[in-house]
């Protein structure tokens, strides 16, 4: 299992548009409850480690989490980064 922490950008049904906290990458995650969260929302997502090599690359969430704070933080090569 992978871990992703992100910044929701957009909610569609079925699926957010994040930006990856560690790396800026924007990232499209399929979820089954993607209208609970709300644009601004910072994630905890769980998935699988496969992600595609479209544009914006694609994954599929086993697990979504709201996170408290302003800012998400993450490990980043040994590193916290914001």
């Amino acid at each position: 299992m992978a871990v992703m922490y992100a910044r929701v950008l957009e909610v569609s049904c079925g699926t957010l548009l994040v930006r990856e906290r560690c790396t800026d990458q924007e990232v499209l995650v399929r979820a089954g409850r993607a209208c609970r969260f709300a644009e601004g929302d910072c994630v905890l997502i769980v998935y699988n480690g496969a992600m595609t090599r479209s544009i914006p690359p694609q994954i599929t969430a086993n697990r979504i989490r709201r996170v408290s704070g302003r800012c998400c933080r993450c490990r980043c090569g040994g590193r916290t980064c914001c």
